[in-house]
This record gives structure tokens, sequence and C-alpha cells, in this order.
């Protein structure tokens, strides 16, 4: 019974334990920024022409092994496991620059005298709540381009 409790001890697994139970803010501090190295690199024309290589590679591999099943499914499986990852990587890259992005917009409302204070932070709002205020604007543009055509 003494050997079953001694696997719950922290110092047995203090990776598992930090991630559930630890601090979770040095765990997202390191995928931030294994994104945003991830994401600069596949980010460059090397990226592409690595896999470009990878593939002709497999397609030159396919006489030696015979065009088999486990040939195909070396490629199938790798494709999808990259994609799969790389969903999530961008997720996370899209996240954060349309975080900064909405920030700094912030900032420009705040500090733009006569601009409307009340459209920070727009991004909280419900869709319900967005149409309205974009038909407003809109509205706004329209009347604009008349009073300017009747000028």
């Amino acid at each position: 019974m003494a050997e079953k409790n001694k696997i719950l001890q922290p110092e047995v697994y203090p990776i598992i334990l930090d991630f559930f139970f630890g601090n979770h803010e040095k765990w997202n501090d390191r995928f931030d920024h294994f994104c945003r190295l991830a994401s600069d690199m596949t980010g460059k024309p090397i990226a592409f022409n690595s896999a470009l290589g990878v593939i002709l590679l497999w397609m030159l591999s396919g006489p030696v092994f015979g065009f088999s099943d486990t040939w195909q499914l070396i490629i199938n499986t790798a494709t999808t496991i990259v994609t799969f990852l790389m969903v999530f990587l961008i997720q996370h890259t899209q996240n954060r620059d349309s975080k900064a992005l909405h920030i700094k917009l912030d900032e420009l409302i705040r500090a733009q005298e006569g601009a409307k204070n009340d459209l920070i932070d727009l991004e909280i709002l419900e869709e319900k709540e967005l149409k309205l205020l974009h038909d407003y604007y809109l509205k706004l543009a329209k009347d604009a381009r008349k009073e300017t055509s009747a000028d």
C-alpha cells in the first residue's frame, strides 16, 4: 500500500503534477515561446522547400518499397500528425496577434480626441451587438458618400 501512495508523490512526477496542479503561467510561456519560434520557422521558404524535398524523397522511394501500403501509410500518417499540430499552433499565433492588434487599436481610440471610447473592446460584444454597430457605421459611410457626391 505504501508503494501505491509513493507513485502519487510530487517528486515522482514533478512535470506532470506541475502541469495539472502547479503554475500554468510557466507552461503557457513555454508554449507561447514554442509557437512563436515554430511559426517563424515554418513561415520561411526553407520550410516549404524542406517539406517539398521530403515529399519528393517519399515519391522517389516508392519503387524501392514497391508502392506498398506501408509506404503510403508513412506519408499519410506524417502529414496527418503535422496538420493536426499545426492547427493548434496557427490558432494560438492568430489569437495572440489578434489580441495585440486589438490592444493597439484600443490605445489609438483612447488617445484620439473626439473618438468614441465606447468602441474600445468591441471584441467582447455579442454578434448581434456587433451587427448593430456595423450597420450604424455602414449608414454613416453611405450618408458621407451622398454628401460628397452632392457637393
